[in-house]
């Protein structure tokens, strides 16, 4: 099943260097694919769409389909999509995002999620690109505006990253502006949930409001 690739194009993909997405891409050139089992089994990868989502990071178009394992299961696996999507201002990567700016973070928006508001100690909050890195790349640490990032919990930041994941803009499109108007971007002021027409709103309770919380639970049980 292996693929009849440009030079160009396999040019650029040796010259990735971050380890996890070169594994990845070594074993396409290879055998033409890769699954979620052999992610996990071979290269002991637990999240293989985060894996996957490190190559298109890179800039290297991938397509995700269904093959069947051995045991007869249905399992994702990827390969590489159409050279010509190539994104050649991403192979650098991700630049690091350096304490200071982190900093600066805190200092605008406070030490809170964007998404859940409730206040965490810094070292629980991630810095995140307001529009996903696949879509938009990345800016010279110079040039970067805090308002083009956000401060995350774990929680929201891996269910944004599955969100962005599996929307359409973000695997196809690239369009910056849709991301723009995205809960995920703009919890504040939005007008739709990766392309969905939903609203969304997250509720916490916290100290003396718990026992509030289950009074209102309790309640709406009785009344089903």
């Amino acid at each position: 099943m292996k693929q009849n690739l440009p030079e160009e194009f396999l040019a650029l993909c040796r010259s990735v260097t971050a380890k996890r997405p070169r594994t990845v891409i070594d074993h396409i050139i290879e055998h033409g694919f890769i699954t979620t089992e052999e992610l996990k089994e071979k290269y002991g990868y637990n999240h293989p769409p985060r894996a996957a989502r490190d190559v298109r990071e890179q800039g290297i178009p991938l397509d995700t389909f269904r093959i069947i394992a051995n045991d007869g299961r249905s399992i994702a696996a990827y390969k590489f999509a159409d050279p010509s999507k190539t994104r050649a201002d991403k192979l650098s990567g991700r630049t690091v995002i350096s304490k200071a700016f982190k900093q600066k973070l805190l200092e605008h928006y406070g030490s809170k999620c964007a998404i859940h508001s409730d206040a965490l100690n810094e070292r629980y909050l991630q810095v995140d690109h307001r529009v996903p890195f696949l879509v938009a790349g990345d800016v010279p640490s110079s040039e970067r505006n805090v308002e083009d990032y956000m401060l995350l919990c774990g929680s929201a930041n891996r269910a944004k990253s599955w969100s962005c994941e599996h929307c359409v803009n973000g695997i196809e499109l690239k369009d910056e502006t849709i991301c723009q108007t995205c809960y995920w971007a703009s919890p504040e002021e939005y007008s739709h949930i990766a392309m969905q027409d939903i609203r969304r709103v997250d509720i916490i309770w916290s100290g003396e409001e718990v026992s509030e919380y289950d009074r209102l639970k309790k309640k709406t049980d009785e009344l089903q």
